[in-house]
């Protein structure tokens, strides 16, 4: 007799799977908001006991500790000097090292800043906020401002470092580039190739300054006069912006000079030499080239700007210090929404983001 076959039995769907992926996803929830209230709780207890100024956005983070009463802030100037925000967060360059300065002006422990430059410049309002945050720092504080020139401190990165009260450069630093650059494209003739013919309406002749669109090799006589005072037009502006950053050197260097004068016993640092204004066209130097010409004070390492820093704040073995947005699982999650476009990577090391019209004090090879 023939038994009828006997479905076999489905083996069962492992949910495990799932369950330990809830379960990880579960303490990784529980784990962010705890740490955001940790971290709040630590932040409200800072503020209370004056460390990091009482700026619920900033904490104070010890770089070096030597076991001393005496502190000197470190302040870095990294990348392209830029008044947008920095990885999309709530703060820009400028605002946040404006805010640096402010922890650094109201802690009484800090007897001096150390400012740590990267940067092959950027824009022309951005540098001259951060230069003006730095003179006002030294003129309302009796705490020197040191610069520290690492590979690249180049146009606007030696702007923002011109008013320090002394400028230490490795002998292989690229600086200098002293100038105004403003870059554009004209790309009339690829429009004519390709049959596109631009319509522009305008309130006023000059309302396309600088539009890529213009046919300048077939342009009638009355368009050929007004291109042409387009271009003296720029040409006064960059001109203006290049003699701002020139006084901004000139006068950087001799309050240096006097300021340093002070000090019993104190070293005066490098005048300008005669032939500076030659060097100012746009050409970058070396730190050996640029001390021999007056840009520097000082040819050395970080060591060497830490030492300095130390000696003009009449302090030794001090703790370095610096001063950081908190650490946030918030803003590490928020990270991963970030388009990888954003920015790229050159061989200096630097963040290159795409910049937008306007002026830049900002070194040849980054300007494109």
């Amino acid at each position: 007799m023939v038994r009828p076959a006997v479905p076999m039995a489905q083996p069962r769907k492992n949910g495990r799977g799932w369950m330990i992926a809830t379960i990880v996803l579960g303490l990784v929830l529980i784990f962010m908001v705890g740490s955001r209230m940790v971290g709040s709780f630590f932040q409200a207890v800072a503020s209370a006991e004056g460390m990091g100024g009482g700026n619920p956005h900033l904490q104070e983070v010890t770089l070096e500790n030597h076991q001393s009463s005496d502190k000197i802030a470190v302040i870095p100037v990294e990348g392209i000097i830029t008044s947008s925000s920095l990885d999309g967060g709530r703060y820009s360059m400028v605002e946040l090292i404006e805010d640096q300065l402010k922890l650094a002006a109201k802690d009484d422990s800090v007897k001096a800043v150390l400012l740590k430059v990267n940067s092959p410049g950027g824009e022309v309002l951005a540098s001259d906020d951060i230069y003006n945050a730095i003179l006002k720092f030294q003129n309302e504080h009796n705490k020197p401002v040191v610069a520290s020139m690492g590979s690249l401190a180049a146009s606007g990165g030696y702007y923002v470092s011109a008013p320090c009260r002394w400028i230490v450069a490795n002998e292989l630093t690229i600086t200098g580039s002293i100038g105004v650059i403003m870059h554009t494209y004209n790309y009339r003739g690829l429009m004519n190739k390709v049959g596109l013919r631009p319509m522009v309406y305008k309130s006023g002749k000059f309302k396309d300054m600088l539009s890529g669109e213009k046919d300048l090799e077939n342009a009638t006589p009355a368009q050929q006069e007004e291109i042409a005072e387009e271009n003296a037009m720029v040409n006064k502006m960059v001109t203006e912006t290049f003699g701002k950053f020139k006084s901004v050197i000139a006068e950087g260097r001799k309050f240096s000079s006097n300021r340093n004068q002070q000090n019993k016993g104190g070293e005066t640092g490098r005048g300008l030499s005669e032939k500076w204004t030659a060097l100012a066209d746009g050409r970058i130097l070396s730190g050996k080239e640029a001390m021999e010409n007056g840009f520097v004070d000082e040819l050395g390492n970080w060591r060497a700007a830490v030492r300095r820093t130390e000696k003009l704040a009449g302090i030794s073995n001090a703790n370095l210090v610096t001063y950081q947005m908190p650490f946030s699982f918030g803003n590490l999650f928020s990270l991963f929404g970030q388009s990888q476009t954003k920015s790229i990577k050159i061989d200096l090391g630097i963040d290159l983001p795409k910049l937008g019209a306007g002026l830049y004090y900002l070194a040849p090879s980054f300007a494109h």
